[in-house]
């Protein structure tokens, strides 16, 4: 298998471990609250690094200190757990918060490439680009909409 068909494989592996992380964190805000639903995944999430640290004593990528913006990656992984726990026990549900959260996140995307933001280089999106866009948002409504029965 070439890399790329590896790495294509291990970005839909991660959608689906993405859509069991929501689903338990929301199963956890509906037990307890929003901020027990993102505190207990990150608890888990920092145990689990410092074993993996442990274990496979990675060398460090660089000699080079992150930008600084580069820490914020916790704070909106916090707030992406919590306003994902409240949307998946919505009228949402599980497909809906993905379906929405994949539309946020590829509109964020193209104005990151567009600006080169954080350190990315510019990009200018592609019309097919914009073209997924559409179909995304189409099918996120398709499900939303009429995908109750």
């Amino acid at each position: 298998m070439d890399s790329r068909a590896l790495h294509i494989l291990a970005a839909f592996g991660t959608g689906g471990l993405l859509s069991l992380m929501v689903l338990f964190n929301g199963t956890l805000a509906a037990y307890g609250s929003l901020l027990f639903a993102s505190w207990v995944p990150h608890a888990t999430g920092t145990i689990a690094a410092l074993v993996f640290l442990a274990i496979l004593r990675p060398k460090k990528a660089s000699g080079t200190a992150p930008p600084l913006w580069a820490y914020l990656g916790g704070l909106s992984g916090a707030l992406t757990v919590m306003l994902t726990s409240a949307t998946v026990n919505s009228a949402l549900a599980l497909s809906g918060t993905i379906a929405i959260g994949l539309a946020g996140q590829v509109v964020f995307s193209l104005i990151v490439d567009l600006r080169g933001m954080f350190g990315m280089p510019k990009r200018m999106p592609a019309r097919t680009d914009w073209i997924a866009l559409a179909l995304i948002i189409a099918g996120s409504l398709i499900l939303i909409l009429f995908g109750r029965g």
